[in-house]
């Protein structure tokens, strides 16, 4: 346009972070690279990197999934962007903005290294130590949205197998929680909300013990609870 000087402003990068999610023996596990260069050389950080000129955040997020830990076959991912930070410090090369985001993924293989990345690997949420960069506070601001997201929507069942047991949804929400639900009254309110699962006709899975097998179920065609799913409160009511 005439008369616009884009050098008027400072050229500042684009960034996407990812904070992926996943259960592995019973336990919220996320996804962390071992940084290969400078900065934070050697230190543990959420996968992600630049965007290039010519593509989206969301397809940079993809991308750089796949080249830093070598999930490229991820059609089960659920991928929501979280939030933007662009705090002026927050990379010590140049001032970076970036665009994070939140990813479930159920049965995720494992993870190797690329690209910038030294090493990938699934850590214990709970074992998590500092990251670099700001990554501590995204990672904690995507757990707590995905927490609350559990609430109110059918999030749940990305956590899930294309065919799980109620008890197997149970305990998406028990270990995002960190909280023991009442099994009868978890039932009752997942079968009674519209949508939310369908049953697997004539499908029955083992879980374990000498009981009968329990019926599979798949995620229904809500995306909203309507009442919602309140989590407990410490004095165990819901919230």
């Amino acid at each position: 346009m005439d008369g616009y000087d884009k050098y008027a402003f400072e050229p500042f990068a684009v960034t996407v972070d990812l904070a992926v999610f996943t259960l592995r023996a019973g336990a919220l596990h996320v996804l962390l690279v071992e940084r290969g260069q400078e900065p934070y050389a050697g230190r543990w950080a959420l996968p992600g990197g630049f965007v290039r000129p010519d593509e989206p955040a969301e397809r940079a997020a993809r991308r750089e999934l796949g080249e830093e830990t070598g999930l490229t076959d991820v059609s089960g991912l659920h991928l929501e962007q979280l939030r933007t930070y662009s705090e002026p410090d927050r990379d010590p090369r140049m001032r970076v903005v970036s665009v994070a985001f939140a990813a479930l993924l159920p049965d995720a293989p494992e993870a190797r290294g690329g690209s910038d990345a030294a090493r990938a690997r699934w850590t214990p949420y709970d074992s998590v130590r500092e990251l670099a960069f700001d990554h501590g506070r995204i990672l904690a601001d995507a757990r707590e949205r995905v927490g609350a997201k559990l609430e109110y929507t059918c999030l749940a069942t990305a956590f899930c197998p294309p065919e799980f047991t109620l008890g197997e949804l149970r305990q998406v929400y028990e270990t995002v929680w960190g909280t023991v639900l009442d099994r009868p009254n978890f039932r009752r309110k997942v079968l009674a909300t519209p949508g939310f699962v369908e049953a697997v006709p004539g499908a029955a899975r083992l879980t374990g013990g000498r009981g009968k097998p329990a019926a599979l179920y798949r995620a229904g065609a809500a995306t909203a609870l309507h009442p919602p799913l309140l989590r407990p409160t410490p004095e165990g009511r819901p919230a």
